[in-house]
């Protein structure tokens, strides 16, 4: 039977698309459907927004998804509440957004010209953002009482007038900096993260589906913004190329059939290939061939 995936549909679903296909494999979104196509037979998709994606996979309506360890507590935090049990399990934290290949914040964050210093400053006020739950809980550990209303979204334009402050998500800020708000505390931290039901890792078939998947998309995330370089070097020359080289692990370093020399091939940050490339050259490396890289299995 084939593996019952969910895909974020809304701001992360292109990100995604785009880091499947770096894993190997061709998601294909039309317009029209919520049923995208990809070319491996043994996996169907289906986009759902990340903030419902838990509680289908929880309820088993989906073997796996991806979604934010945000709505991933939000749903928690509800099925603690109604005495539900919990039969989402994490399987990979992937580190990517939006916009970079990093974690977001959920972050406290009040009008600029506003006198609320602290989340403390807000007792009694009203707090509006779309993480309801995740919210109540934060500020029943800081023991402040606050009214925490849903926001349907647009939320950075609602203080002061429609509450005081907010919690929003962001990755850079610039959209609070645009609506003049301050951030004043981080409620959490967020990466995606690739769930599954329980029920689904209890079949072997689809454990093991979940599990390839798995490692090729942490695979795929690992070599962003890596390169892999080879060069030839003679064997008096390699300690002071080897110097030179940051790498992932040692650089791997190979006899050739000139037994003065030696093949060396190693992973670097691509950032740091303009200046790297002219220092081993003058360190007498030669053929230095820089190519991309599509996965580094750790």
């Amino acid at each position: 039977m084939a593996l019952k995936l969910g895909l974020p549909k809304g701001s992360l679903q292109d990100a995604t698309i785009q880091l499947f296909a770096r894993a190997g494999f061709n998601v294909y979104v039309s317009s029209r459907s919520y049923y995208p196509s990809i070319d491996d037979p043994d996996i169907e998709c289906m986009l759902i927004r990340a903030q419902e994606m838990a509680r289908y996979v929880a309820d088993g309506v989906l073997d796996a998804g991806l979604t934010g360890q945000d709505w991933i507590a939000e749903h928690a935090v509800q099925r603690e509440a109604s005495g539900r049990e919990n039969t989402v399990t994490p399987i990979a934290d992937l580190i990517y957004a939006k916009q970079s290949f990093g974690r977001v914040r959920w972050v406290l964050a009040v009008p600029e010209d506003s006198p609320y210093r602290t989340p403390a400053d807000l007792a009694g006020k009203t707090v509006a953002t779309e993480l309801v739950r995740v919210t109540e809980a934060y500020f029943r550990r800081l023991d402040v009482p606050v009214n925490v209303e849903f926001s349907w979204g647009a939320t950075e334009v609602k203080p002061p007038v429609l509450a005081d402050a907010i919690v929003e998500v962001t990755e850079t800020g610039s959209s609070l900096r645009a609506n003049r708000l301050r951030i004043i505390d981080t409620v959490m931290e967020s990466n995606t993260q690739l769930i599954a039901n329980t029920c689904a890792l209890a079949d072997l078939g689809k454990r093991e589906k979940i599990d390839n998947l798995s490692t090729l998309l942490r695979a795929a995330i690992e070599a962003h913004g890596r390169v892999g370089l080879m060069l030839n070097v003679r064997r008096p020359d390699l300690e002071r190329v080897l110097g030179l080289l940051p790498a992932l692990q040692r650089p791997t370093v190979s006899p050739l059939s000139e037994d003065n020399w030696v093949a060396v091939n190693t992973i670097i940050e691509e950032r740091t290939v303009r200046e790297l490339i002219p220092r081993l050259k003058a360190a007498r490396a030669q053929g230095i061939v820089e190519y991309p890289l599509n996965k580094i299995v750790l």
